[in-house]
């Protein structure tokens, strides 16, 4: 009997080629019948590696050319990172399946192994994220933050190089790659809220596409798919993209969601908190709510002034 082929679009970095490869053995080991074939993908987002990223501007830099294939029919899935993918999703693709989630905190990684308050000041601390400049910058506003672009290899060795006294990155991106040793300390979420989706892995396919949908239907993890649901409908009501100054992370209590949530102003003298809890199976409803109760605390003048600068 000849294998049903399923091809699995993807960007081309170490990280992004690990999740597509996870998602293709679970894929093949779950149907003896389906063969996975990888299609590498060029992104926005890893073309321009010589500006910040929230200079370039748009949503979805690291998924539009891989959505793209989607809809050409080039590729049946593709496997995002969910804190790359924008809130909204083009017209005939859906996001039906989310895989259980890593670990969702920020990795503090120091050259000398020093702490966040330990660095001297005017050290110079690397993130391409203004989600992480902003709540550092709480934290300790005599540092120099630095922008750095570029894969987790490229960014651990310009630490390693000197140019860098500290970097932060994704906790699950540095264990998927076997790089863990190189985490001074995971910054727990109370120091240091996560991105929208952090952790998580996506995997998007065409609506209509029946045969598609039922065969990576395994892949479902139920607690991941809430929290991430309330975190991205969040994100929608505030208009956020992946370069904006936006954190929130959900956490499954029992039969409750617990959800916090957090906009920063550039400068990082301002960030707006707030959380709420409620019905696991409310999950998108708690998020709209979240968002409303920080545009009412002075969130939208915050994004606004966000969104002028870029």
């Amino acid at each position: 009997m000849n294998k049903r082929i399923i091809r699995i679009a993807t960007r081309k970095s170490k990280l992004a080629l690990w999740q597509a490869e996870w998602v293709k053995a679970q894929l093949e080991a779950h149907d003896e019948h389906v063969s996975c074939e990888l299609l590498h993908v060029v992104t926005k987002g890893d073309k321009i590696l010589d500006v910040p990223l929230a200079k370039v501007g748009g949503k979805g830099l690291f998924v539009k050319e891989i959505e793209d294939a989607l809809l050409e029919g080039r590729a049946d899935i593709a496997v995002h990172s969910m804190k790359d993918v924008p809130a909204e999703l083009p017209a005939g693709l859906h996001l039906p399946f989310i895989c259980e989630r890593a670990d969702a905190r920020d990795a503090w990684c120091s050259r000398e192994g020093k702490e966040v308050m330990a660095l001297d000041a005017g050290a110079k601390v690397g993130t391409s994220s203004l989600r992480r400049r902003v709540q550092l910058m709480a934290l300790r506003p005599d540092l120099d933050i630095a922008d750095l672009r570029g894969n987790v290899d490229t960014r651990l060795r310009k630490l390693d190089e000197g140019q860098y006294e500290a970097v932060i990155l994704a906790a699950a991106g540095l264990d998927r790659l076997g790089l863990g040793a190189h985490t001074t300390r995971k910054l727990e979420t109370t120091e240091m809220l996560p991105a929208v989706g952090q952790g998580a892995v996506g995997v998007e396919c065409r609506l209509d596409d029946d045969a598609i949908n039922a065969l990576i239907a395994p892949l479902a993890h139920e607690a991941t798919r809430i929290a991430v649901e309330g975190e991205r409908a969040f994100l929608a009501r505030l208009e956020g993209g992946c370069q904006v100054p936006i954190a929130g992370h959900g956490v499954i209590e029992g039969e409750t969601l617990w959800l916090r949530g957090l906009v920063g102003s550039l400068s990082g003298d301002t960030i707006i908190r707030a959380e709420r809890r409620g019905p696991c199976a409310e999950a998108a409803s708690l998020g709209v709510a979240l968002a409303e109760e920080i545009l009412a605390q002075g969130g939208k003048a915050v994004l606004d002034e966000v969104y002028q600068a870029q």
